[in-house]
């Protein structure tokens, strides 16, 4: 039995090279810590959430919605032309708390029977088909990166409020900045990016909370007061306006106040992240998020009703009601400072979800493959990659203009909850007569369609020029993206399924296995092959290789790498599930070997860096077959084109440099696929 590949050996290079290489890992670890021991059976235990870790991490995105959602809203009420409305602010309130606790309970019921299928975009592809997916998966890309867009803008502008003017031209390379310095939290690890957020969090609801209580207690009469005069004050309108232009007034305000529920779908998408038992502690923290956000939205609007506010140009509400309570300038700094503070953090949810999205979407072809492949961190390093390059042209196309962002922000986000919705509803529908199933699921589903179809509806029509048309033209052409990338990889695996299909079975065509199999001998000249799948791409490389080399090699050995990526890091089970896969393609090519007549024998290893964890496999063969040559196949092109090297990847050029540089033979061998254009 071959020796196991846990241990990479001691490099031979030169001291000098030896101390950089060791002096960039220590940086390395500085910026973005120790690589995870995949190997380590608490490590799914160590990095997952339990649900208050994850209301913070995945809820700050919807609560910090707090900060002008709401705002929005009232503002909406007090128009120059039709007048003061502000009784409307009660029913406001009772809109808004139905519609999460609306759009919260259905997104239950999808984490329930699609744990794992990635939210808004899994529930899409399953339920409606594909081509919905692609639509919902694109709008949640879109809506990621304005998260962080719309977050750390609106953040940077609490902080200017305070700062001098002739400091303001500064604040796009402050929100630029922030930008970047996320990124970097975030490719340290999800967990380790929800700490940083916790202090902040918990003094946000603390004090808004506090704020809250104290309009009470300084307006303890006005609650039955205002409730009283809401049924003369509407019918009085009514009577002077119009009962439709009244109604007009309503879903302007309600629509307006579209993002404060933009956040709720973060919990369906990281289910993956949770402590197990997942699903049920995914329930837990959609409940905690639907609480905390339909308490604190609606209850800021009941107090901006309460304490007699009227809007003012260049303040916020929230800034408002706190000097109406005066609780003294240290609460005021709190207050607002947890606000700045959890508005930067929201962007925390753009790039947890961004990543996690994009992966799905890379597992079923949409996005280039490399998007599904995790650091040594464990995180979905590319994605992160790309939400925060996206973020900073966005605040740069903007100029960090909150407005613009927010009008942008408030869209996409309804399109997969009414895509999500639309689906949940057809699965309940088929499922209706089942024991315990009933009609309850249809109708809340369908309500939840019809109410988050019409918010989108309004938000398009009421703010189609101040930036909505923007949103619809970058997502129209990343979908457009996504389906030629996508029909690449389908023409690639058209190639490849004739490729196998030119082999057969090649247990068959080879004759069957000798009796007297030899027996691997470390003295000997040994082909080391660098295999994946079993299949024809592997196939071809072992036959080129003997037939460019005849008589050359008696023995063969087959080192595999088990690449742990988004789709299969789920678990301890799925890793045990990766091994035995891995040892069952070794297993095949052994066996194929063996009815050619050669001794051979093979072995694999785990990681997330398929280079790293080939080159330190490959070494550790090279000491126990010294006189070894190594070869990969590579896929190559008639005609290559610029974008192939983002579509395929390069490991096995990458491999072979580095071994090269080791002083060991490596050979890529090429497989051309012929008439291919895609």
């Amino acid at each position: 039995m071959p020796t196991p590949m846990n241990e990479i050996p001691e490099s031979k290079e030169e001291p000098s090279r030896v101390a950089q290489v060791h002096q960039h890992s220590t940086f390395r670890s500085m910026l973005f810590g120790k690589p995870r021991d995949i190997n380590d059976p608490s490590l799914f235990h160590s990095i997952s959430l339990i649900p208050f870790l994850a209301w913070v991490g995945l809820g700050v995105d919807g609560l910090s919605s707090c900060a002008y959602g709401p705002d929005e809203s009232f503002r909406a009420l007090f128009g120059l032309k039709t007048g003061n409305h502000a009784e409307l602010a009660v029913l406001l309130a009772i809109a808004t708390t139905i519609t999460v606790a609306v759009i919260s309970w259905s997104y239950s019921g999808l984490i329930e029977h699609f744990p794992y299928s990635g939210g808004g975009y899994g529930v899409a592809t399953k339920l409606l088909g594909p081509y919905f997916g692609l639509i919902s998966g694109c709008a949640l890309l879109v809506d990621y990166v304005l998260t962080v867009t719309t977050s750390i803008a609106s953040s940077v502008d609490q902080i200017f409020n305070v700062v001098p003017v002739e400091f303001s031209s500064f604040k796009l390379g402050v929100e630029l900045c922030v930008t970047g310095g996320l990124v970097l939290l975030n490719l340290r690890g999800i967990k380790e990016s929800i700490n940083v957020i916790v202090p902040i969090f918990l003094l946000f609801v603390a004090t808004h909370l506090a704020l809250m209580i104290g309009v009470l207690v300084v307006h303890p009469g006005t609650i039955a007061g205002h409730i009283s005069q809401i049924h003369a004050e509407v019918h009085n309108d009514a009577q002077n306006l119009g009962l439709w232009v009244l109604l007009v007034i309503f879903m302007q305000a309600y629509s307006r106040g579209a993002g404060t529920y933009t956040g709720i779908e973060a919990v369906s998408n990281g289910v993956s992240a949770m402590r197990e038992p997942q699903v049920t502690n995914a329930k837990w923290t959609m409940l905690y998020m639907a609480v905390s956000l339909a308490v604190t939205a609606g209850g800021l609007m009941l107090c901006y009703l309460l304490a007699d506010l009227t809007p003012m140009v260049g303040r916020t509400m929230n800034g408002l009601l706190v000097e109406k309570v005066n609780f003294g300038t240290w609460f005021t700094w709190l207050t607002l400072g947890s606000e700045a503070g959890l508005l930067l953090f929201a962007a925390q949810t753009g790039y947890i979800g961004g990543p996690r999205v994009m992966a799905n979407m890379a597992l079923d072809g949409w996005v280039p493959r490399r998007f599904s492949s995790l650091s040594d961190r464990l995180t979905s390093h590319y994605g992160v990659l790309l939400v925060g390059a996206a973020a900073i042209g966005s605040l740069l196309y903007t100029g960090g203009s909150v407005d613009m962002l927010v009008t942008m922000y408030a869209i996409n986000v309804f399109v997969t909850f009414s895509l999500s919705q639309l689906g949940m509803t057809r699965f309940s529908w088929i499922r209706r007569n089942r024991k315990g199933q009933g009609l309850t699921p249809i109708f809340l589903h369908s309500f939840s369609f019809v109410l988050c179809f019409s918010i989108l509806v309004a938000v398009v029509i009421l703010k189609f020029e101040q930036g909505a048309w923007v949103t619809i033209f970058v997502t129209g052409l990343l979908i457009i993206l996504c389906l030629l990338i996508q029909r690449h990889y389908r023409r690639v695996r058209v190639k490849l399924g004739e490729l196998n299909a030119q082999l057969g079975d090649m247990h068959t065509l080879t004759g069957p296995v000798p009796a007297d199999i030899p027996q691997m001998d470390p003295k000997k000249q040994t082909a080391v092959f660098l295999v994946n799948s079993y299949g024809g791409l592997g196939i071809h490389t072992i036959l080129i290789a003997l037939k460019t080399f005849p008589k050359q090699f008696s023995q063969v050995y087959f080192a595999s790498v088990g690449v742990l990526d988004s789709g299969n890091f789920k678990g301890a089970e799925e890793v045990v599930r990766l091994k035995a896969d891995r040892q069952k393609t070794i297993d095949h090519y052994v066996h194929l070997a063996h009815t050619l007549g050669l001794a051979a024998a093979g072995e694999y290893t785990l990681g997330t860096d398929p280079v790293a964890e080939s080159t330190g496999l490959c070494l550790k063969i090279r000491e126990i077959y010294p006189r070894s040559v190594f070869f990969a196949g590579k896929l190559l092109f008639e005609a290559e084109k610029w974008y192939y090297p983002l579509l395929h990847n390069e490991t096995a050029f990458a491999i072979s440099r580095r071994l090269q540089l080791q002083g060991i033979p490596t050979v890529v061998m090429p497989i051309r696929i012929l008439k291919f254009e895609g």
